[in-house]
């Protein structure tokens, strides 16, 4: 099995996001209507991180962790501004 799994690359691709714990925060609070009214009253994700929390539970429904330290905040940031 083990060497199986070293023949499937790892995947690096996630639309354009850094990994799959940013792709997975954007997708949900671009994509779900009451996290995304939630998200346009912030422009900074660490902001947002604590009413999400409190909210909605440490993780989105898929498992990324909203504090996750590999989520590329700046980018989320972006998208933030964007909404």
């Amino acid at each position: 099995m083990q060497a199986l799994q070293s023949m499937i690359p790892e995947r690096t691709d996630f639309n354009g996001w850094a990994n799959w714990a940013t792709w997975n925060v954007a997708l949900w609070l671009q994509n779900d209507e009451t996290l995304y009214k939630v998200a346009r009253q912030y422009d900074r994700y660490d902001a947002l991180i604590p009413r999400l929390e409190s909210q909605f539970g440490q993780m989105t429904p898929d498992g990324a962790r909203w504090m996750d330290p590999m989520i590329d905040t700046d980018a989320l940031d972006e998208m933030l501004a964007d909404l």
